[in-house]
């Protein structure tokens, strides 16, 4: 069975390298050649016409991936390679030695040797399509760029910057970028269009403080050696389309909607039953058997016309208000048992939050609801807020059933915990929750991430900036909520749901654009994100 890909430590890597220097064998240069061709073959891809290639190169290993891919550009035709090395130190690496050599012999390449007395009057006049090859320093970097190095960082982002058609493209890493922990965004830091990273992506690629130095993400796989990557433990994932296919359950011929579940769906308030409305139809399109709305009265109809294929269940609360309010010494368990004569474990999963408002009464309902349930749950938008509200902090969530799904945005689960300093800080407190209190947690964003009771983290790659409109959240309700009713484990319903949700909003996108999209138009393309997945 596939498994998701693995996000290695800077020293891992490192570490694979030398495995597969050992194990393949391979000589060192000729690995380094391999990533450098991989580099070569998605650059005549991408380029349309022939540019002039700047190459700047450090005195390390990516310096040396630098001076190889520059000579793959000549051997493949390109005309115009320039080749500058940052003599920042005496030190140099083997492999770097190798292939200055190499290209030394070459007089149709010229090379400019950049140090702190010439840099002013040797840095390129660059002009319009050009390409800056970022090879300075790689995952090995441990502190701040400092002196003419970190003036030479800030000529080429400056020559990006001031002319949109020049590009940079970094090798691996942008130079001066943290592979493993937070950088300071004000030192100097290549900001890159596109980073070609081997292998596998770097944690610090996860993280939207870093977006601006990473730009577009390419995994280049150069074929580590696999026992090593098999072997080697990590706490990081990263979900890709060929291991989350392999967790779709095929469906039987002789199938009925018994088998797929029935979910309960708990949302809505005055004003807002077009939550409850997105989350229901979302979790219909998910593949559910039976859908139950518990709404309020006032949501009654709407439900019934605009989800014709949902059982529609209304709270005592009153027509006027909407809100989900008791007229009796009766607590929100038991009007939903009253309501049904049987069990709420009789539902398959339970999803509840989208659009149920903080009304005093309500938060009073859902903290009974959530201290009395026993099953996992799906938790959202104003039910975590409640949550919030009610001082659960200091009393260890113990009203969240072990193995509930949590799905807060940044500022939601800021008030669920704490402000923290960076993205880095936010992702350890969100591991530390999840292993804490035993619950999934679902930070959504860009690269959304998923925590487990276990302490693992797995980051989305589907999705995009379309998909940051009102009731995008409430859609990723349903679908989970749907897909935890048919059986599938709180893990996968997770990993499942996250990336099925953000490839429907990758499909909206490509049909009606980033801004003129909508959430509704997520629950459009659910169908066909599932057939783009299975196929």
């Amino acid at each position: 069975m596939p498994t998701p890909l693995k996000i290695l430590s800077a020293s891992q890597i490192r570490a694979a390298d030398a495995y597969t220097i050992e194990h393949e064998p391979i000589a060192s240069i000729a690995l380094m050649e391999r990533a450098a061709f991989k580099c070569l073959v998605w650059f005549s891809e991408h380029c349309k016409k022939t540019p002039r290639f700047y190459v700047f190169c450090g005195l390390g290993n990516n310096g040396g991936d630098g001076l190889a891919l520059a000579l793959m550009f000549y051997k493949s035709g390109y005309d115009h390679v320039n080749v500058f090395i940052l003599r920042y130190s005496d030190k140099t690496s083997l492999d770097f030695d190798e292939n200055f050599k190499r290209l030394s012999e070459l007089k149709e390449i010229k090379i400019v040797e950049l140090n702190k007395s010439n840099l002013a009057d040797n840095f390129p006049t660059l002009g319009n399509g050009d390409i800056i090859i970022d090879a300075v320093f790689g995952t090995g970097i441990s502190k701040e760029i400092t002196g003419f190095v970190a003036e030479c960082i800030q000529k080429m982002n400056s020559a990006a910057q001031t002319n949109p058609t020049i590009e940079i493209i970094s090798i691996d890493m942008p130079s001066g970028l943290f592979a493993d922990v937070h950088s300071n965004p004000e030192s100097p830091i290549i900001k890159a269009a596109t980073t070609l990273t081997f292998q596998c992506p770097k944690l610090a690629f996860m993280f939207p403080e870093n977006s601006e130095f990473v730009g577009d993400v390419v995994v280049l796989d150069i074929n580590l050696h696999e026992k090593y990557i098999e072997q080697t433990t990590t706490e990081h994932y990263f979900l890709e389309k060929s291991f989350v296919k392999s967790l779709i359950k095929p469906r039987k011929k002789f199938s009925h909607k018994g088998i797929f579940g029935h979910a309960l769906i708990i949302a809505g308030s005055y004003g807002k039953i077009g939550a409850a409305l997105l989350a229901g139809s979302a979790c219909l399109r998910s593949g559910v058997g039976l859908l139950t709305m518990y709404v309020p009265k006032c949501g009654y109809e709407i439900i019934q016309i605009g989800i014709p294929e949902a059982m529609t269940v209304t709270d005592s609360g009153l027509v006027e208000s909407g809100r989900l309010k008791v007229e009796s010494e009766n607590n929100f368990i038991q009007n939903i048992l009253s309501t049904f004569n049987f069990q709420l474990s009789t539902f398959n999963s339970i999803g509840i939050g989208p659009g149920i408002g903080i009304d005093k009464s309500t938060q009073t309902v859902v903290m009974d609801f959530l201290k009395n349930s026993s099953q996992p749950l799906v938790i959202d938008a104003d039910a975590l807020n409640i949550l919030s509200l009610n001082n659960v902090k200091t009393q260890g969530f113990a009203s969240l059933p072990p193995d509930s799904i949590l799905t807060p945005h940044p500022k939601e689960f800021e008030r669920l915990t704490r402000k923290v300093e960076n993205d880095f800080d936010r992702h350890a407190l969100q591991i530390n929750f999840s292993k804490e209190h035993k619950v999934y947690v679902i930070l959504k964003g860009a690269n959304t991430c998923i925590t487990t009771p276990e302490g693992k983290s797995y980051f989305n790659s589907t999705g995009n900036p379309g998909m940051a409109k009102g009731g995008s959240g409430d859609i990723l309700t349903g679908i989970l909520t749907g897909l935890l009713a048919q059986g599938y484990s709180c893990l996968n319903t997770c990993l499942l749901g996250v990336y099925i949700h953000g490839l429907a909003g990758d499909l909206a996108k490509k049909n009606k654009g980033e801004i003129g999209m909508i959430s509704g138009d997520i629950i459009e393309f659910l169908p066909q994100a599932f057939i783009n997945l299975q196929n």
